[in-house]
């Protein structure tokens, strides 16, 4: 009996080591994320000790490069998505926007599903250079149940359920819903990954898209 628990509690331990590598790998690829979509600002802590430090900082260097790097790569290039309507969906749909920012939710969340309405709202308000989209990732799985959750809330734009290259590897790296993030006219990440429910949707989308727009050299939007 001693062996046989010993073995077991082996097994347990085995088990959850896997279970927290697992985690870790995701959060790691999911820090790349943010790290593409927050960009250079100039005066992170990293970029500072680049500055003052001698050979010991070159890790730090490297760092930061590879991140400025990761960020001007496109994440949404190359890839054909469905909607929730059937139609394709690619990155010349993106292309014909400055700006485009992407909502990542789904069916059993209640915070996503509680905001679309405000989302709605927002998209309604834009001009016609910037568009919002939704991705449901679940919604595959039950397209009537979120064709009545966007009905109700009112939300008229596109809604994208599956699909493969970029799209795909992009969906992969969504931890939590809701999670938004902004995209220029090539696929490109252009400013912060919003990563939950957020108290004032219109002003925390309308500073992720001017801080994007701005980027590019392209006029603010204003919805006051």
């Amino acid at each position: 009996m001693g062996r046989r628990d010993d073995l077991k509690r082996a097994e347990e331990e085995i088990k959850m080591r896997k279970r927290v590598f697992g985690v870790l790998l995701t959060a790691a690829l999911f820090a790349g994320l943010l790290t593409s979509g927050c960009g250079s600002s100039g005066n992170e802590p990293g970029n500072d000790q680049a500055q003052e430090g001698g050979s010991s900082d070159v890790s730090t260097q490297t760092d930061h490069t590879a991140a400025e790097t990761a960020a001007r790569q496109a994440v949404l290039q190359t890839f054909e998505a469905v909607t929730l309507d059937g139609d394709a969906y690619t990155q010349e749909n993106l292309s014909q926007k400055d700006v485009t920012l992407i909502n990542f939710w789904s069916l059993t969340c209640g915070p996503c599903i509680a905001e679309m309405p405000d989302i709605a709202a927002f998209a309604a308000s834009l001009p016609e250079n910037v568009q919002v989209i939704t991705v449901c990732l679940d919604g595959a799985y039950d397209k009537e149940a979120a064709n009545e959750i966007l009905d109700d809330a009112g939300f008229e734009g596109v809604t994208l359920l599956s699909g493969d290259g970029d799209f795909e590897a992009l969906c992969a790296q969504i931890m939590y819903t809701p999670t938004t993030v902004v995209v220029d006219a090539d696929g490109n990440l252009a400013g912060d990954v919003i990563i939950g429910g957020q108290e004032d949707l219109a002003k925390t989308y309308a500073d992720a898209i001017n801080e994007a727009l701005t980027s590019l050299g392209k006029e603010e939007i204003d919805l006051t």
